[in-house]
């Protein structure tokens, strides 16, 4: 998979609305309420929680590793079920904001059946309204400024020639000059109609009508138009009275017989048809004509305004539209039949009631339909289609969490080579990790999941990732040489660091405690590109339909033989004769997990690969030096004199010696320096951090300021680091007083460590540049714990605990068998046979496959001394000598 372009300009959203309508499925659609759905919700997430964990619980998988799955079962089954439940409210909000900008063709996904759902199709409807109103408004200024130009520029000639003489004023140029003048009235007048439909502002006048008069008024009028064609009129009964608003049923007559006469050709008859309907309750009048016809994809928007029949007709397309509403005024229909066979042209027919009741007479409101292109003036002033944009995406929930601090390259749509790569990973993981120690195993499944995070590393060709990768593989390699879990778990953590940093790019301490957190939270921010990943690869032929056809008939097998050799005991026999030895399944449960957990982390480095979040922007803010120097001066001064005083208090118990520090304290001198070693590691780390407060807060404007910053912080790290020799010190005499062990060794390194954090401070404080510092700090941590693993800290400590028993005669034999199989070769050469026997009696360091294989268990299984020792402690051993 080709690396994602850094540049940021993503669209997510969009995607995100691209998944959800190529397959998507909404499963709380169907549901009516909002409140039960959220109800639902909870139920089953916690439905589904319980029973990840106690299937977890029961297969015996340790609490550290089920509650992670636990939790992420839960929030699965949530992301699930909240599928669109809040979708519709992002998508108006986007969409408001579009139609606050002028875009009404914008609409939100509103398939729920619940509030939710509700709202966003009554949003719709409005949008809709909206963009009608706004499609009319622009029609209405085209077809207007158009229906215009043609009688003025006419005119405008007209007058031109003969204010030049060109044409004299005679009657046919006068009766020219009038009918264009008319058109301009016609025009005018149905303009006023449309106002007064959207003001409401018309009501009934009913009286009695007789339709044939009516209809000949009607005919008379329109032939003088001067269109060759005849009319044709038939009314049956023929002395047909009805009650009507005589001016608008003769509006609606008028407009149906221009409408006939303009498409009809030449010599063409238009036939008008009225006729009391059965029952006598209502009577219809026909309009047809023998013109092209009216196209069926035409039919649905022929009333509606500026809808016209066809494109040539040269008609306003308000016509119609008034008829329509003064049918309905009547509480009538209007509606354009089909042809009959062999026939053409148009067929418009219209049904009235005899008596309409004027008191429940509605106002007429015209649906039409969503706008499919939006209607702008052309360079000759005719109106033009122009396409309207597509539906504005919606906010997701995920991406507005995250929001400018974590967003997604437009380059990102799938990520298929992280999905199955961290699938192989987890199961790698799965087949070799249960029921198996660290080992070569583990390696292997550390460095495959390193190499396929480096691999989707936007940073991968930057120096420190690369260093920090060679760090990671040394680490890594601690868990084949040493046996000690401990510092296996240690190694991973550090290399889990180094990951961190080198893939978010963090240089600055918050910026990588983000990073950190980042890794946590990629498993959340990555679920679009999961889902999206998933959908593409969904719609493979072959692939998914596989995967799931195996996967049920594993399910079913397993169920069913299960069940029949549980029930049979033959069929039982058959099948122990066909999986003899086959422990796999004994800890399916706790492979499956293992394979979810390692899965899942190298998936969650995997999206943090490809798309770190923007962890610099993590930070204290700009520094606010304090206005007064003493402002800061005086705390660190105090500071200063604190050190001073325990270095003086120090001083005086070496030198005074044990004599004077028992009449003083009552401590001997081990118990004094094991007393206040665990503070002294506190108040460096405290230390550290009170330089950086005041680094912070020091003005620096100035030479003087400068001077005065480099020597109170210089003075205080100088103080610092004898109080590091001073903890060390006491450490030393503690440990040859009463003894070694791994944990005093490891907060001797400690101690070193942040020593060497204080030099690393002086040097940024000369420099005065410490960008480089938190990153040095990371350095210099995970290059101590590599060298502590390579220098065999458990063999060490048995080495020393073996020459304090020479020289002083004392050793603590229980601690000493506590050790693990890394010290089992110095305790074997080092201690005479029968307390190496002892000591190494609990040390277990067999080994059951090469995938399990330690050089440190196996140095230890070589050693003589320990194998078959059967060494009944503690009945035949001591647990310390000369204690």
């Amino acid at each position: 998979m080709a690396g994602p372009n850094p540049e940021v300009g993503v669209d997510d959203d969009r995607r995100d609305d691209d998944y959800r309508r190529d397959g998507g499925e909404r499963p709380l659609d169907p549901v009516g309420s909002i409140k039960i759905k959220i109800g639902l919700l909870v139920a089953l997430s916690i439905v589904a929680a319980a029973v990840v964990l106690q299937v977890g619980t029961r297969a015996g998988v340790p609490t550290w590793l089920t509650l992670p799955v636990t939790l992420a079962a839960a929030l699965a089954v949530t992301q699930w079920l909240a599928r669109g439940m809040t979708a519709p409210l992002r998508e108006m909000t986007a969409a408001a904001g579009r139609m606050a900008r002028g875009d009404h063709s914008t609409r939100v996904t509103a398939t729920s059946a619940d509030e939710v759902g509700q709202l966003g199709r009554a949003f719709n409807t409005m949008a809709q309204d909206l963009a009608s109103a706004d499609q009319q408004r622009r029609q209405l200024v085209a077809t207007v400024s158009h229906e215009l130009r043609t009688p003025l520029a006419g005119q405008r000639a007209l007058l031109e020639n003969l204010v030049d003489g060109v044409v004299r004023p005679d009657d046919a140029a006068l009766q020219a000059a009038l009918t264009q003048s008319e058109r301009l009235s016609g025009l005018v007048e149905d303009l006023l109609d449309v106002t007064r439909v959207d003001g409401r502002a018309v009501s009934l006048q009913l009286e009695t009508v007789t339709v044939s008069e009516l209809l000949e008024r009607a005919v008379s009028e329109s032939a003088v138009s001067g269109r060759q064609v005849r009319y044709e009129v038939s009314v049956s009964p023929p002395d047909l009275s009805i009650r009507a608003d005589e001016a608008r049923l003769h509006q609606v007559a008028a407009n149906l017989l221009d409408n006939a006469s303009r498409h009809s050709p030449a010599d063409g008859v238009v036939r008008v048809e009225a006729a009391l309907l059965p029952g006598e309750e209502r009577w219809s009048l026909t309009v047809s004509d023998e013109g092209p016809g009216i196209p069926p994809e035409r039919a649905a928007s022929l009333f509606t305004r500026f809808g016209t029949s066809d494109s040539a007709g040269g008609g306003t397309g308000l016509g119609l539209a008034i008829a329509s509403w003064v049918v309905e005024l009547h509480r009538g229909t209007i509606s354009a039949e089909p042809s009959p066979p062999g026939g053409g042209g148009a067929h418009l027919r219209v049904e009235l009631p005899v008596d309409p009741d004027p008191a429940s007479a509605p106002h007429a409101t015209h649906e039409i339909a969503p706008p499919k292109a939006s209607v702008v003036l052309s360079g000759d002033g005719a109106p033009t289609e122009v396409a309207p944009s597509a539906a504005a995406p919606s906010t997701s929930v995920i991406a507005s969490m995250f929001g400018a601090l974590w967003p997604e390259p437009a380059s990102l749509r799938t990520a298929p080579v992280a999905l199955f790569g961290s699938l192989a990973v987890g199961l790698l993981g799965a087949v070799i990790l249960p029921d198996r120690l660290f080992g070569v195993g583990t390696f292997l499944v550390l460095l495959a999941a390193g190499a396929l995070v480096l691999r989707h590393s936007i940073h991968r060709a930057r120096a420190w990732t690369i260093l920090s990768a060679l760090l990671c593989t040394g680490l890594g390699v601690l868990v084949v040489l040493r046996a000690a879990e401990w510092l296996a778990v240690l190694a991973i953590m550090v290399a889990g660091v180094l990951v961190a940093v080198a893939l978010t790019d963090a240089r600055r301490p918050l910026a990588m405690v983000a990073g950190g957190a980042s890794w946590v939270l990629s498993g959340l921010r990555g679920l679009p590109l999961l889902g999206r990943t998933l959908t593409a690869t969904s719609q493979h032929h072959v692939l998914w339909p596989a995967l799931r056809t195996a996967g049920v008939s594993l399910v079913l097998l397993v169920v069913f033989v299960g069940l029949f050799a549980s029930g049979d005991a033959l069929f039982g026999s058959w099948v122990s004769g066909i999986l003899p030895d086959v422990q796999i399944a004994d800890s399916l449960v706790l492979r499956a997990f293992t394979w979810f957990m390692v899965g899942g982390v190298v998936l969650a480095g995997c999206y943090l690969a490809l798309n770190p979040s923007r962890v610099e922007a993590v930070g204290l803010g700009e520094a606010r030096p304090v206005r007064r120097p003493w402002e800061w001066q005086v705390p660190v001064g105090v500071v200063i004199v604190v050190f001073v005083a325990f270095l003086a208090a120090q001083a005086t118990a070496m030198w005074g010696g044990h004599d004077y520090l028992r009449e003083t304290t009552g401590l001997t001198y081990a118990e004094y320096v094991h007393q206040g070693f665990g503070q002294l590691v506190v108040a460096t780390l405290l230390t550290l951090v009170t330089i950086g407060v005041a680094v912070r807060k020091a003005p620096r404007e100035t030479a003087g300021e400068l001077l005065v910053l480099r020597l109170l912080l210089g003075t205080l790290c100088a103080l610092t680091l004898v109080v590091v020799g001073s903890a060390l010190y006491r450490m030393s005499l503690y440990q040859e007083a009463y003894g070694y062990t791994v944990l005093r060794v490891l907060v001797d390194a400690f101690e070193l460590w942040l020593g060497l954090l204080v030099v690393l401070v002086i040097i940024a404080g000369i420099k005065l540049s410490g960008a480089w510092l938190p990153r040095a700090a990371v350095l210099s941590g995970a290059v101590f714990l590599l060298v502590l693993g390579l220098a065999n800290p458990e063999a060490w400590v048995a080495e020393r605990n073996i020459e304090r028993y020479e020289a002083t005669g004392k050793l603590d034999l229980d601690y000493l068998s506590s050790l693990g199989p890394d010290a089992a070769p110095t305790i074997a050469e080092g201690l005479p046979a029968d307390l190496s026997r002892c000591a190494l009696a609990r040390v277990d360091s067999e080994t059951d496959d090469l995938l399990e294989w330690n050089l440190g268990r196996d140095r230890a299984a070589a050693v003589e001394t320990f194998n078959g020792s059967d060494v009944d402690l503690p009945v035949n051993c001591p647990r310390t000598i000369g204690e």
